[in-house]
């Protein structure tokens, strides 16, 4: 992230967010809205002491997942690139009682700005690659799981934080009491391949839940219960690592568990769960719970799909072009998909799918020129009426009023969906290579007898 952030060609725009996007392959428009950090870029050095002398300090949502505290001037983690704080204002006690400032009376370069607002940016680009991620899954939707109702029950990524030295533990694996678990149990599957939940298979789970595994096998010696329904070790040497847990000692329990419930009196977490390879019901008492929970796409995808002109699938990722010739572009052309938006993947899949998508936009910008398909929608101008009914109705927002009102059509824009064809009342919308006398000499064609 460093060497992106001093790379002479690469702008970085963080605490932004895109607006509105128009235009079409090698010529869009895109607004920006640089959001208000309270403090200046251009000053700020990242000395940290803001956040040192910052009094206010509120439970962090998002990195630390409800597990630990941050500033109400903070940077999103320690790592992060540009390294310039945000002031938080629904927390900052300037902006709730209009005291304080000890930030910007200890700042040495005089960065804090409590009157700064957003900045609109309008950008010309020439391709864009979409790369939003995912987001993880709610498992309070799943009652038998009983996340919510013992601190002891901990999704993935609360784990993670857990298990990591700068997280509020500084890597000590403890449950809500503060003591070493001396049984632990990992469920697989909460929320994938679930009818009620997701159907798919969130795909690097099964990697995940191994790891954590070993790493709470490993820091506290504890025994390690891992339930799962398959086990799919898809990646290069993941076998040998699932070999190597099970030669560890943790121990594997082909099942769905039933219900996960907290003993009111001893504290103990109770699953009951049938192991399917013994044919055997079991109920196992453990200190922590840690639940492999579903991914699934971003809650604002559709508001991105709808912005960049983007398709979806059935379960909300976003759509790539015919996915065995083109998996990172889309039925905009211009437009990308880079990494797990597009579905569920783990690191490395991303990186080479990210590869791909950059490389494409290489490749675009290197052939100086556009193809587009000639199966694209035309307007007789004699025949429109001007009523408009195709505008809204364009998923590609291929069409707008030209001269006297009447619709026109931009063919870099045009995927000769038909979707207008059909919904203009007057008839002036024609498919090239689709027109309806087209369409009737193929089916007569069909049907004629063989001499």
């Amino acid at each position: 992230m460093m060497d992106v952030g001093r790379h002479p060609n690469i702008t970085l725009l963080t605490y932004s967010e895109v607006e509105e996007v128009s235009g079409y392959v090698g010529s869009f428009s895109v607004r920006i809205r640089k959001r208000a950090r309270s403090v200046d870029e251009d000053l700020c050095t990242g000395c940290g002491l803001c956040q040192e002398k910052c009094p206010r300090r509120v439970v962090d949502t998002a990195f630390e997942e409800g597990m630990g505290k941050r500033k109400a001037i903070y940077r999103s983690f320690s790592q992060a690139v540009p390294n310039i704080p945000v002031i938080d204002r629904e927390n900052c006690l300037y902006y709730l009682r209009g005291r304080c400032k000890l930030c910007e009376k200890y700042c040495p370069t005089g960065a804090i700005r409590f009157d700064q607002e957003d900045t609109i940016l309008d950008l010309d680009v020439g391709a864009i690659v979409v790369a939003t991620g995912f987001q993880m899954w709610d498992p309070t939707q799943l009652e038998e799981y009983g996340y919510g109702t013992s601190p002891n029950i901990i999704t993935g990524m609360e784990f993670e934080r857990l298990s990591n030295s700068s997280g509020p533990t500084e890597g000590e694996i403890l449950t809500a009491e503060g003591e070493v678990p001396e049984s632990v149990a990992i469920i697989h599957c909460v929320g994938s391949r679930d009818e009620r939940a997701h159907e798919y298979c969130s795909r690097f789970c099964c990697m995940v839940a191994l790891k954590q595994a070993h790493l709470v096998h490993d820091k506290t010696g504890a025994e390690v219960y891992d339930f799962y329904i398959d086990m799919r070790t898809f990646g290069k040497a993941y076998e040998e690592f699932y070999g190597r847990m099970r030669r560890e000692g943790i121990h594997f329990i082909q099942g769905r568990p039933a219900q996960v419930a907290e003993d009111p009196v001893t504290k103990k977490l109770h699953i009951e769960v049938e192991d399917v390879l013994l044919g055997k019901w079991m109920e196992i008492p453990v200190d922590m719970v840690v639940l492999a929970n579903a991914v699934e796409p971003q809650h604002d995808s559709g508001r991105i799909a709808a912005l960049f002109g983007l398709g979806r699938t059935p379960d909300g990722w976003f759509a790539e072009a015919p996915p065995k010739l083109r998996p990172v572009e889309t039925s905009t052309a211009g437009v990308l998909l880079a990494g797990s938006c597009q579905a569920p993947r783990d690191v490395p899949d991303t990186v080479a799918h990210a590869g791909a998508a950059a490389l494409e936009v290489v490749r675009l910008f290197n052939q100086g020129v556009v193809t587009v398909s000639p199966t694209v929608a035309v307007v007789d101008a004699s025949q429109c009426v001007g009523c408009g009914e195709c505008i809204p109705v364009c998923p590609y927002t291929a069409i707008a009023r030209g001269p006297e009102e009447k619709a026109q059509i931009n063919a870099a824009l045009c995927m000769g969906c038909g979707t207008c064809v059909a919904a203009c009342p007057s008839g002036a919308i024609t498919a090239l290579q689709f027109t309806d006398e087209e369409i009737v000499a193929q089916i007569d064609g069909l049907l004629a007898p063989v001499v």
